[in-house]
């Protein structure tokens, strides 16, 4: 007898959101350039959680209510005016970040967030987190919705080739009958699997944060699994799962 799978799909940008069925489904928000890797550097670096917000305004007056919290985001690439501090993960080590709260604001990817309404769950995805992310996904058998924060609603090379590294670790696992998750998966194998950073050069994404410095940023943003925890949004709070239940589904 076939058992039915769950379903994967790919959503290339949030201006193709309402697209797509969330009620139920376990939604990946991505922005690997560079909210979502700042996130899941920041809580395996023993954050206490992360409170994303959308607007600067919510970012400054959340961060004046809550003690022992930093301010952070980015607008265009530059630190927003009236934060703290930017949206590099390499801002966020251990002996800086362990035991704050980290109210962030960013162009993309807290956007993307905060337009999830009837999701089962929602968890962050980064290269940093790639192969504990899709052990997880595995794991819950539910539908999947992989959502890429892209750049001003614009599809990006970055968001969609992580969506392919996950497909190519769960495809015999998921239903796929999606274009944008085809697209993503011969994307992926297209960058050969392993040399992402090189790959990605020729991306207006990156193109666009070089002007500002940050290439090594965007190195360290597509470095695979040296952050192995799933980052979940928890009320207005993303936290990192227990390591009992990523134990669990074999992470």
């Amino acid at each position: 007898m076939n058992v039915e799978k769950p379903i994967l799909e790919v959503c290339l940008s949030p201006a193709l959101l309402h697209l797509y069925n969330t009620k139920g489904a376990i939604v990946v928000i991505i922005d690997i350039f560079r909210a979502t890797s700042t996130i899941t550097t920041a809580l395996h670096n023993g954050a206490k959680c992360v409170i994303p917000v959308a607007s600067v305004a919510d970012c400054i007056a959340i961060g004046a209510e809550i003690p022992n919290s930093l301010t952070a985001g980015e607008r265009d690439g530059k630190v927003a005016e009236g934060l703290q501090f930017g949206n590099s993960p390499m801002e966020y080590p251990r002996e800086f970040i362990a035991g704050k709260t980290l109210v962030l604001t960013t162009t993309n990817g807290t956007r993307l967030l905060h337009m999830i309404k009837d999701a089962d769950e929602i968890v962050i995805g980064s290269f940093h987190n790639l192969s504990a992310l899709s052990s997880y996904l595995k794991a819950q058998g539910k539908n999947v919705l992989l959502g890429c924060a892209s750049w001003k609603d614009r599809f990006n090379l970055e968001d969609t080739l992580f969506a392919g590294a996950v497909i190519n670790q769960l495809e015999s696992y998921f239903d796929i009958d999606c274009d944008a998750a085809r697209a993503a998966r011969h994307l992926y194998h297209s960058s050969g699997g392993g040399d992402f950073i090189n790959f990605l050069k020729d991306g207006s994404h990156y193109r666009r944060l070089s002007g500002y410095g940050l290439q090594a940023d965007m190195e360290y943003c597509v470095t695979p699994d040296i952050h192995p925890i799933i980052p979940r949004l928890q009320g207005r709070e993303i936290v990192a799962l227990p390591e009992d239940v990523l134990t669990s589904v074999d992470v």
